[in-house]
């Protein structure tokens, strides 16, 4: 059963924007944080954005000010609008909750190129 499917990656030149979206099953979304993580080539996978059931949010210093993570309780979604993109922002980009599922869904890639 898919529990976790995130989209919206894509290919975006320096300074661009995208805007993830991930549908989660309910299970997870219950969840207290709900988070966006992301894995470059060649790195660990780190958490990025978080957001709380009620709407409390937190970011990474590396995204502050650039991301902003949000949900739809309605919808079992969560979100990640990212602007000012750079090339450091290449990677993976996932969602699950904290702490992770152990069960991942198969991500949706960003890459920044110019």
């Amino acid at each position: 059963q898919v529990q976790l499917v995130e989209s919206g990656g894509g290919l975006v030149q320096p300074g661009g924007s995208l805007r993830l979206s991930c549908a989660a099953a309910e299970i997870i979304f219950s969840s207290y944080y709900m988070a966006w993580y992301r894995q470059a080539p060649g790195k660990e996978r780190e958490m990025v954005a978080r957001i709380t059931r009620e709407g409390n949010t937190y970011y990474v210093d590396s995204v502050k000010g650039r991301f902003t993570i949000s949900r739809d309780n309605a919808k079992s979604a969560v979100y990640l609008q990212m602007n000012s993109l750079n090339l450091e922002d290449t990677a993976v980009y996932y969602c699950n909750s904290i702490p992770p599922r152990d069960s991942w869904g198969r991500g949706t890639q960003v890459t920044v190129s110019s």
